[in-house]
């Protein structure tokens, strides 16, 4: 979220308590609190800390030695992170350099695994990362007990821009940006759905290993979600923006059992839709500040919102975003997302009803003086396989936009690792 969504939700808000004289939605006083069991150190924004943000983990599960399972997480401009079950650091990978002077640097947005994938002679573990800056794909080898680091790079050299033509648009930055991958049970193909930085396209792309044990990948197919909507008084409505800007996807994850993507359109809500991106995709959900009409200020570079004409849903406030799946073996579950706005998580039934029906909220809130929650939360990863004694009934872990205590006026950001099993049971 920037400073520009934060300033718009605030003003919304604040139009919100004078509009109802402080009164809050019914539902807000039943949200229940979940307290982290442990957090990474925390990543500093500037260049004492290697201008390293939080941005997305994902979760390895570590087959032989479940106690010995694995976080990794981007970093953006800083790179990957990988922890252990204390979330303490393993491995640092620094993104790479733009290819020339001026160029973007490298920028690691988002991460997500895929298991078992066809590498070499066998199969391997990789983790796939969206690397912004670069727009391209970056993929890691997963070996627990490596010298020097569990990942190594196998992203074939050859791999080519995600979206961009040249390195000119590459430097424009509407480059790869929220990630999700998938494998098709039918084929056994994997497969990264990508989006596309300030613009509403996501591209499917095979990965693809290549005779020298590299990891390369091609596009199937792209898909285009709405940039404008009617809304039922029968006007058009279109999320603000700076100009220039579409309603971007960053927060995706795929269901494997039947290979639907969910994709979060920050300011608009959740889509439904088939992970090869065919067919029609269905909004399950909106955000609360759907509809509201704002206009961009150049000067402040800031949305004012206007009169809310009620149309927005009723759990999620903008930007909606770190998306997850809780899978169960009998084929419930749920799915989770990150309601930035005002810093709650949101559940859905994972069956596919009409609309993935919704089944309750929670906070994650601070433990101790020192363990704090996690606020306008970006990326999220949950696994509901036993993670040895730790985490027996599996793990949740949320990105922390809000790092405390603070160290000065350094922006910090961090992951906290909470127990799912208490996330389930606050659920149920």
């Amino acid at each position: 979220m920037t400073m520009r969504q934060l300033s718009w939700a605030t003003a919304l808000i604040l139009g919100m308590v004078t509009a109802t004289s402080v009164a809050l939605p019914a539902e807000a006083a039943s949200i229940s609190s979940i307290r982290p069991k442990a957090e990474t150190a925390p990543l500093f924004d500037d260049e004492a800390g290697g201008d390293a943000n939080a941005d997305d983990p994902a979760i390895w599960r570590n087959a032989a030695d479940p106690n010995r399972s694995l976080v990794v997480a981007t970093a953006k401009q800083g790179g990957l992170r990988v922890y252990d079950l204390d979330a303490h650091q393993v491995q640092s990978i620094p993104a790479p350099a733009g290819p020339g002077a001026g160029d973007k640097p490298g920028r690691f947005n988002n991460v997500d695994l895929v298991q078992g994938l066809r590498l070499g002679r066998g199969a391997a573990d990789v983790a796939v990362v969206s690397d912004r800056g670069n727009d391209r794909l970056r993929i890691y080898r997963i070996d627990r007990d490596k010298p020097g680091g569990p990942l190594t790079d196998v992203t074939d050299p050859a791999a080519r821009p995600v979206f961009s033509a040249d390195q000119a648009e590459i430097n424009e930055q509407k480059t790869a940006y929220g990630l999700a991958t998938w494998t098709d049970r039918k084929t056994g193909r994997s497969y990264a759905l990508v989006s596309q930085r300030n613009r509403t396209r996501i591209a499917m792309l095979e990965l693809i290993a290549t005779p020298a044990g590299t990891v390369d990948y091609r596009q199937v197919r792209t898909i285009d979600l709405p940039s404008s909507f009617r809304l039922p008084n029968g006007s058009s409505w279109t999320p603000c923006a700076e100009p220039g800007e579409l309603p971007q996807v960053e927060g995706m994850v795929v269901d494997p059992a039947d290979g639907t993507l969910y994709a979060g359109q920050e300011d608009v809500g959740i889509w439904r839709i088939d992970a090869g991106l065919t067919g029609t995709p269905k909004l399950i959900d909106k955000v609360r500040e759907y509809g509201v009409p704002s206009t961009y200020d150049e000067q402040t570079e800031e949305c004012t919102p206007g009169a809310d004409p009620g149309f927005g849903g009723k759990r999620l406030s903008a930007d909606v975003e770190g998306l997850t799946l809780v899978t169960e073996p009998d084929g419930d579950g749920y799915l989770l997302a990150s309601s930035q706005g005002d810093n709650t998580f949101v559940a859905y039934d994972r069956e596919r009803h009409d609309r993935n029906e919704f089944e309750g909220a929670f906070r994650i809130t601070a433990a101790s003086t020192t363990l704090d929650g996690s606020e306008v939360c970006d990326g999220a990863a949950a696994l509901s396989a036993p993670l040895g004694t730790r985490y027996p009934n599996g793990l949740l872990v949320v990105q922390d936009g809000q790092e405390t205590p603070a160290d000065g006026d350094r922006e910090a950001t961090g992951f906290k690792f909470v127990d799912l099993g208490q996330v389930l049971d606050t659920i149920d």
